[in-house]
């Protein structure tokens, strides 16, 4: 059988289908053989052909990892001493890979002690004197390490000791990049046993790092993760060798004779490690170091007669993820502003910076513009506060430069600053549009690269402006419409059909007399099928969704059923997940505007995207070695020769679908098949919750596998599942108020079950904070909805309070914790407040949920740490948060029972801190402070009424001086919210008197409502002092009547009060509308009038 056995493996490498058809169904028969395996063992050793050996022992390993089971104890016996036996004897270095992938596999079925003459060999050969036996015995310990590292625990010890001694070998680079390998392998295995020597050996480990960089750089770029593992895994361990470890990352990131994708990899090592310990590299006071290793990166002019890949003239303005050690550079200084306090990061940044902009080289101006665009999104505060019409100048001048490189870098942060600084950049709009629309003029002479940047710059800008957008609609909506028409490039018109969405965001209903022809453009991009439309048709169905959410729903109803059909008729006739993906986005959008026209369809859409997230298709297992070899015992037990498993002949062809996890070097999954993912979660979350009831069907498939969705490997899309898991128990919620019956309910328990402590485990394990954030914000939704229902289970309770209380007190695991207590505690990353923010936001809606005696423990622990951050040392963001977020809290405990007890309780701790706040510098600190005051009042009641002379004082005092709109209008409703809770307490007719003059409100369109059940209920209890007071009372209701901003249960109250004093005082009444203006006059008319 062996003679037989080879000639067919010989066969098999024939470059000959016929001959491969024919050895295959051979070696199908030969594979029912019990004699198989000894004839493979004798093929693996005997054979003078390299290429066969491998090929046996490629065979026996797929044998060996379906089948170990079947072979005979006695087979295994010798299986084992004839593999290491083989590989002693083995020359040819690719049979020695695949025997040690052999050894491997067995090692996973056989642990490692009960397999002694591995051990014995391995032994042997590592610590051989002989550089060539050592080499081939470190890559054996790789592969069967790599394969099942916990078994090996109890020799990590005997291994480090080895690993010390081969790390030093710098004349054997081979062995010292399977020495790293293995190192990386069991990092994440490693205890506190192991400590000492791991720590012992980073020195050693980055100078044999140093040594394979010159003797083989992409072996050096694989062995660079484990820097990577000692971050993620154990952290201290490098703690000690932190300065070490940066000095020679960046000596590799600025050593321009490396590949770029080694030094790419460098850089992306000190990132990883200012995203997981930003407090030590500031401790070790490395981050000039690190600046000034990293500057002369980001503005390197590039090669003579060459440019970077964003400026090359047929740059598409697609991003451009190339190995390129300036965008790394890049993005660590991104890394820095999400991670690090801004007063450290701009203290050392801003120099650099200044030199920059500053100087004459436009590869410098470039660097300086790119500093700035990516410091956009971490620093958005300090940026606002401190510094934003100086950027926004130094931008300005540069969209004018004469150098295109500069001009593309400046639209690029103007790109930036519009997504990220939000609202002050729009007030600039008056010296930014004119230029933004400059570059449309030029539309058709400029490079397509160029005019995308300006694309990009203009749509962040517009999509805020808002109704201020008003003016330019004119012209915008021209160069737009005729670029559709017109434009030969594809190109354009897709940047045209995106700026008609970000338009469409800010212009809302002002949109609606150019929607027909948008439409009709929209409509004719939809219905062909040609690939080169694809990219056109992504945007066009993406553009359509805005329209669908932002024209109103009476202009888009009608053509909701039409829009549905265009997007089920592509994804029919198309296969391609970014189109599948924007027929999601437009199915949500159109499900939020008109839900029964997507009902008829619910089962094709839910089918299409349960199908999504199921799929496993872009995603490509990279395994250790090339599977050119075939498998043919997928059906062993099938004896009837004929393929009687049905499976399709060509089926054995192939090795083992499923590749072991093991023996995967690597997953790699397509964008494109992610977003997909990411967006059928987000879809089938909003189709839920807006389609209610006719979703019940699809609810638990649904659930189901976007469930299975939370732990996947990439971020956005386990963020984007966990806030669709919050969004189905928000729908099944409303089904249940909808319908209250038993079964309804039992649903919603059985998923807020589910739900609430996968949010509370992701909120304590996740390791990134957009998911953290997204799934806090995800719970407070559910909260906000479910109220009381979310407490049913008491534990609840319990796991949320105490989770929003370890985010406040940086103890999850995407926070970095090592900050001392003694640390400047008050300078923390933005993102790092932001997160604090999300857990202190679930404050109130708790308070609002449950009775306020079973919360108050909790309570008490949660504010020490909010009140902390009301400190006059702490920023502006932060003071803001902490008040406002008691002002909420004392709000939520007007409603519940036992609040007024609690905040009676509360008030001595509060006081202090809210009547401190209401003399802030900053306006939005003010008005935090001057809600919650009034919320005590209102809460506490008469409890607090020792309190009032002191409260009043503070209003009175702040009525006098205060200048800003919003603080004032705060200010009149925390007098109602006094008057209200404890009339008696308050001197009416000063009080009344000050109020009135002070109406209408003019910023805080919400307490209107405040104002008016104030004034509706001082008319029952005074009617003298109302009826004194009519004229500014009556002027005030003129200009809330009919108001778009305030809520149709507030303008009721209204008309009924201004009914009540025109029936009961008809004279005074009519008075005091005759001095209005005409059309105040005529709506406050029709409004009595009515019925």
């Amino acid at each position: 059988m062996i003679e037989e056995l080879e000639q067919i493996l010989i066969q098999l490498t024939q470059p000959d289908n016929a001959i491969i058809q024919q050895a295959t169904v051979q070696l199908k028969q030969a594979f029912k053989d019990p004699a198989i395996i000894p004839a493979l063992c004798a093929v693996m050793s005997g054979s003078q052909n390299p290429e066969i050996r491998q090929s046996a022992a490629v065979m026996l390993r797929l044998r060996v990892k379906k089948h170990w089971n079947k072979i005979s104890p006695n087979d295994r016996e010798s299986l084992k001493a004839v593999v290491l036996q083989a590989f002693s004897m083995e020359s040819e270095h690719k049979v020695q890979h695949s025997l040690s992938q052999l050894c491997a596999m067995m090692v996973k079925h056989e642990t490692p002690d009960r397999w002694p003459a591995l051990l014995q060999l391995l032994n042997q050969s590592t610590k051989s004197s002989n550089p060539h036996d050592r080499r081939v015995g470190l890559l054996l310990l790789n592969k069967v390490i790599d394969s099942n590292p916990e078994p090996f625990k109890p020799h990590y010890c005997q291994l480090l000791h080895l690993f010390s001694t081969v790390l030093q070998d710098h004349s054997n680079p081979t062995a010292l990049y399977y020495c790293i390998l293995t190192l990386t392998a069991i990092t994440a295995y490693t205890g506190t046993e192991e400590m000492k020597e791991m720590r012992a050996i980073i020195p050693s480990l980055i100078l044999a790092l140093k040594q394979l960089i010159k003797a083989d750089e992409n072996q050096a770029i694989e062995s660079m993760e484990v820097l990577i593992e000692l971050m993620e895994i154990e952290v201290s361990i490098i703690v000690p060798h932190i300065a070490d470890i940066v000095r020679f990352c960046l000596e590799v990131g600025s050593d321009t004779t490396l590949s770029d994708s080694l030094r790419v990899k460098a850089l992306s090592c000190v990132t990883f490690l200012i995203k997981l310990k930003s407090s030590s590299v500031l401790k070790l006071k490395l981050l000039n170091p690190i600046l000034q290793s990293i500057f002369p990166i980001l503005t390197a002019a590039p090669p003579p007669g060459e440019q970077d890949p964003e400026d090359e003239e047929d740059d598409g303005g697609e991003p451009n993820d190339s190995d390129n050690p300036k965008h790394g550079a890049a993005q660590m200084i991104d890394t820095m502003a999400l991670h690090m306090p801004p007063e450290k990061l701009f203290h050392q940044l801003v120099p650099l910076t200044q030199a920059c902009l500053s100087s004459e080289n436009p590869y410098q101006k470039k660097g300086g513009l790119m500093c700035l665009a990516v410091l956009a999104e971490g620093c958005a505060d300090y940026i606002r506060s401190k510094m934003l019409s100086s950027v926004l100048q130094t931008v300005c001048q540069s969209l004018s430069d004469t150098n295109r490189v500069v001009r593309s870098a400046a639209l690029f942060a103007l790109g930036q600053f519009s997504e990220y600084l939000q609202p002050e950049v729009s007030k600039y709009c008056a010296e930014l549009m004119p230029l933004l629309l400059g570059y449309l003029t030029s539309l058709n002479e400029a490079k397509i690269g160029h005019v995308t940047k300006a694309f990009y710059a203009l749509e962040n800008f517009m999509e805020n402006l808002g109704s201020d957008i008003e003016p330019y609609l004119p012209t915008l909506m021209e160069t737009m419409l005729s670029a559709l028409r017109n434009a030969e490039d594809l190109k354009i018109k897709e940047l045209a059909v995106s700026a008609i969405g970000a338009i469409a965001n800010a212009a809302k209903e002002l949109l609606v007399p150019y929607f027909p022809p948008v439409i009709e453009s929209l409509k004719g991009f939809l219905i062909t099928t040609t690939e080169e439309m694809r990219s056109l048709q992504n945007q066009s169905l993406d553009t359509l969704s805005v329209l669908a959410r932002m024209i109103g729903k009476e202009v888009f109803s009608p053509l909701a059923a039409e829009c549905i059909q265009l997007g089920l008729n592509l994804t029919d006739t198309i296969d391609d997940p970014d189109l599948r993906r924007c027929t999601y986005g437009l199915y949500s959008a159109v499900s939020t505007v008109s839900p029964e026209s997507l009902i008829p369809h619910l089962t094709a859409v839910t089918t299409v995207m349960q199908l999504a997230l199921k799929s496993n298709e872009g995603i490509t297992a990279h395994l250790d070695e090339d599977k050119t070899f075939v498998l043919l015992d997928d059906d062993d037990d099938d004896d009837n020769g004929n393929n009687a498993g049905g499976k399709p002949e060509e089926d054995f062809l192939e090795d083992d679908s499923e590749a072991d996890i093991h023996e995967v070097a690597g997953f790699s999954v397509e964008n494109a098949y992610i977003d997909e993912k990411e967006d059928a979660c987000e879809a089938l979350g909003e189709i839920a919750l807006s389609t209610g009831v006719a979703f019940q069907p699809f609810l638990e498939s649904s659930f189901q596998q976007v469930f299975e969705m939370r732990d996947f490997p990439h971020e956005d899309v386990r963020r984007a599942a966990l806030g669709a898991l919050g969004q189905f128990c928000q729908a099944q919620h409303k089904v249940w108020t909808e319908n209250c019956s038993e079964t309804n309910h039992q649903a919603l328990m059985k998923l807020l079950d589910v739900v609430i402590p996968c949010f509370v485990e992701t909120v304590r394990m996740d390791r990134e904070r957009p998911v953290v954030m997204g799934v806090l914000e995800a719970m407070n939704a559910v909260i906000k909805s479910c109220k009381e229902e979310a407490f049913r289970n008491p534990s609840h309770l319990k796991e949320i309070s105490n989770v929003i209380r370890d985010v406040l007190k940086k103890k999850i695991a995407c926070q970095d914790s090592s900050t001392d207590e003694a640390d400047d505690e008050e300078q923390q990353a933005e993102f790092d407040a932001m997160l604090q923010e999300f857990a202190g936001e679930g404050i109130p809606l708790v308070t609002a949920s449950v009775p306020a005696d079973k919360f108050s423990p909790y309570l008490n622990d949660l504010l020490p740490l909010i009140m902390s951050k009301a400190k006059s040392s702490c920023t502006v963001a932060d003071r803001s948060f902490s008040l406002g977020t008691i002002g909420e809290i004392l709000h939520a405990l007007v409603n519940v029972s036992g609040g007024r007890g609690v905040a009676g309780r509360l008030s001595i701790r509060l006081l202090p801190v809210l009547v401190a706040g209401v003399k802030d510098s900053d306006a939005e600190v003010r008005n935090n402070s001057v809600f919650g005051l009034g919320c005590l009042a209102q809460a506490a009641g008469p409890l607090v009424v020792s309190d009032y002379p002191m409260m009043l004082s503070v209003f009175s005092n702040m009525l006098g001086k205060e200048s800003d709109l919003r603080v004032i209008d705060n200010l009149c409703a925390a007098l109602c919210r006094m008057i209200m809770s404890n009339v008696d307490a308050v001197p009416l007719e000063q009080v009344v008197t000050a109020l009135a003059t002070h109406l209408p409100l003019k910023e805080d369109q919400e307490e209107n409502q405040t104002v008016f059940n104030c004034l509706t209920m001082l008319y029952k209890h005074n009617p003298v002092l109302v009826v004194k007071l009519i004229k500014p009372i009556v002027a005030a209701s003129s200009h809330v009547v009919g108001h778009k901003d305030v809520d149709k249960e507030t303008q009721s109250t209204v008309v009924s009060l201004m009914k009540e004093l025109a029936h009961k005082h008809g004279a005074e009444f009519q008075a005091a509308a005759a001095s209005l203006p005409a059309e105040q006059q005529a709506k406050l008319g029709a409004a009595v009038a009515s019925s």
